[in-house]
């Protein structure tokens, strides 16, 4: 049985990524959770069928990583997302569905789900993915990331220009990087900072920027042609 208020073990010095499954079928939910628990350093704590579901096993088990069907009952994919990414300890969320890339995606995305993938072409990517988001990455293709830039509120240079120079130097590169989609150990090594300074500059960084999440910070890096500048 799963305990959901034990710390994390460790595997190899390395902290396990724990793992929580929100797909309303149970075929679907027993492939997931075989091909991480073949993965090294995952471990599934749960799963769930519905959104309600989602919200009230990620109180019990407070996984890093949350793997959310979009198209569900009782609450959906989205509604559970914007539940789970404003939790006080909010776990990562990647969305998956059976189709491309359509405004449920997009929703998901834009309420702070880090990343997406398509349940018909997961195979090999899954762990990946998983170890990205929980690493603090995202997982969106340019095509994703072209979608939800068109999509974002008009918003002029001026006004770009203004909310970017709130930002001090070492916090508009840690904006870029994100936005090319770097976890924060990646971001620390790039930028020859401690892990920990990395995380303080993020929470100030969306703090003046008024954002609530990664996804939206990214959105705004490529706004601002911030990324690969």
């Amino acid at each position: 049985m799963s305990c959901g208020r034990c710390p994390s073990p460790r595997l190899k010095g390395k902290r396990v990524i724990r793992v929580l499954i929100v797909d309303d079928q149970s075929l679907i939910r027993s492939g997931l959770r075989s091909a991480l628990e073949a993965a090294d350093g995952i471990e599934v704590v749960g799963e769930a069928a519905d959104g309600f579901q989602a919200v009230s096993a990620t109180r019990e088990y407070r996984p890093d990583v949350v793997i959310m069907d979009l198209y569900l009952p009782h609450g959906g994919g989205v509604e559970a997302t914007v539940q789970l990414v404003r939790m006080e300890e909010s776990p990562r969320v990647l969305a998956l569905t059976r189709f491309s890339i359509d405004d449920i995606v997009l929703q998901a995305l834009n309420a702070g789900a880090g990343g997406f993938l398509e349940k018909d072409h997961i195979a090999g990517e899954l762990a990946a993915a998983v170890r990205t988001l929980a690493a603090g990455g995202l997982v969106l293709s340019p095509e994703i990331m072209k979608k939800l830039v068109s999509q974002a509120p008009t918003r002029g240079s001026g006004f770009l220009g203004e909310k970017i120079r709130t930002l001090t130097d070492s916090e508009r590169n840690v904006l870029a990087l994100i936005g090319a989609g770097h976890p924060n150990q990646s971001i620390a090594e790039t930028l020859h900072l401690s892990l920990a300074s990395v995380k303080t500059h993020v929470s100030r960084m969306l703090a003046r920027l008024g954002l609530e999440n990664r996804t939206q910070a990214a959105i705004l890096a490529h706004e601002a042609d911030l990324v690969g500048a």
